[in-house]
């Protein structure tokens, strides 16, 4: 093919405009924006002024640019995890390859039509797990398929969400209610249980899992806590106090990461200015502990793959910063890995450990350590290629939903055991 692929982004957000649409300007030769799609005027002016996206090629609904003859080569849906499948059916019938962000639907029947959908058409369907793209998860998976420590026999994974990020996203943000979008487990872990399918190698036959909502609850709020941060009597405590995070946190205020995320998403563009003015009327100037959140903030899963292989993996909101840990025990050693550090430790038995280090050299590399333009090579690579099956292609992130899903009523119904087969069957139209 000559020249880049086009694409159009319907979902003008973090995901699509953050951290997707920038691939153009590290690699204007494999990739060029000419539409995209969102009812925020400020974030379709970014598109134009920022990628050079025309006036009339920029449109304020997603149904409003699906329902344009083709314009692009690929369709990027990064809108609300509720409509991921409404759009991405449109835009398999306009004929586009789809690039979808993670998750593909809360709802499993959803997520088995699209990929019914996917194989009739013939067109791609990429996931967005990034994870497999990153550095570290590439050279674990490659570790196990050498057999460096004989037969995968266990998995133990952990995420650490981090206090400020759970506070931002599921807490005051847009994944804080399960009917308006997905279950924690499912839109924050859904990643996490394609790992754990990747390395296994098999299929996952059943899982149980437990968790809740314990500590952002209105009992938890200070004494004479307010709705809002601004006007609150005992902010000078509270360390969610939203002025705090969004000006003077270390992790997440605009005084020392600058106008990026997670400021960018109480802002666009954000100045002090406009951070004050957001923080007054906006989602995320609420107090957390006085929101409509809904979601758990820890679980535990556990899970039966084919062989015996068994899993566990653990999210909390309640640590300091995000990473992500991982222990594999095999037959003939041990790997353990952090992604916070970013090394793999392999310890074969009898012999002496082995300390790899990935950490990034200076380049290219983005978010989740390389992973967002890893995937984007990824699907490029593919449609050259003239390929539909993907890294992360639909049939395979299928299988990541059901784990998900059916741990999350295994949470709802008390640890009840739930096997999968049974799960997936009673989705199907």
């Amino acid at each position: 093919m000559a020249g880049p692929f086009t694409v159009a982004i319907c979902g003008c957000g973090s995901r699509g405009l953050d951290a997707y649409a920038p691939f153009q300007t590290a690699h204007p030769e494999l990739m060029k924006i000419v539409a995209g799609a969102d009812p925020r005027p400020e974030r379709l002016e970014k598109l134009r002024s920022t990628y050079g996206v025309a006036e009339e090629r920029c449109f304020s609904s997603d149904e409003e640019l699906l329902s344009q003859p083709k314009l692009a080569d690929v369709m990027i849906i990064s809108t609300l995890d509720r409509t991921h499948v409404k759009n991405a059916l449109a835009a398999l019938d306009r004929g586009y390859d789809v690039l979808l962000e993670k998750p593909i639907s809360p709802d499993l029947g959803q997520c088995l039509a699209l990929r019914e959908k996917a194989r009739q058409t013939g067109r791609a369907v990429v996931v967005c797990h990034v994870l497999r793209y990153t550095r570290f998860y590439a050279a674990l998976h490659q570790l196990v398929e050498r057999g460096e420590i004989g037969a995968l026999v266990t998995i133990e994974a952990s995420e650490n969400v981090a206090w400020w990020h759970f506070a931002h996203s599921f807490v005051r943000g847009n994944w804080r209610r399960q009917d308006e979008t997905s279950p924690m487990i499912l839109q924050k872990c859904c990643h996490d249980m394609d790992i754990l399918r990747w390395l296994a190698g098999r299929k996952c036959l059943a899982v149980q899992s437990f968790g809740s909502l314990d500590f952002f609850r209105p009992e938890n709020a200070p004494a004479g806590a307010a709705e809002r941060c601004c006007e609150c009597p005992a902010r000078d405590g509270c360390i969610y106090d939203a002025g705090k995070l969004y000006f003077s946190d270390p992790h997440c205020g605009i005084e020392h990461i600058g106008p990026q995320w997670p400021v960018d998403v109480v802002a666009t563009d954000p100045t002090p200015e406009k951070l004050r003015a957001a923080l007054k009327t906006g989602p995320y100037g609420r107090c957390v502990f006085r929101c409509d959140n809904d979601v758990a903030d820890h679980q535990t899963v556990n899970a039966l793959f084919e062989g015996g292989l068994t899993a566990s993996f653990t999210v909390s909101a309640f640590t300091d910063t995000c990473y992500r840990t991982v222990k594999l025990t095999g037959t003939r050693g041990t790997i353990e890995g952090d992604t916070a550090k970013n090394t793999l430790t392999v310890i074969p038995f009898g012999g002496p450990a082995r300390i790899i280090d990935l950490k990034e050299e200076q380049g290219e590399f983005s978010g989740h350590g390389g992973g967002d333009f890893g995937l984007l090579h990824g699907l490029f690579a593919l449609l050259a290629s003239g390929g539909t099956q993907a890294l992360t292609g639909v049939e395979a992130s299928v299988e990541s939903h059901v784990m998900a899903l059916a741990a999350e009523r295994s949470r709802l119904e008390g640890g009840r055991t739930v096997d999968l087969a049974a799960f997936e069957k009673l989705a199907i139209p």
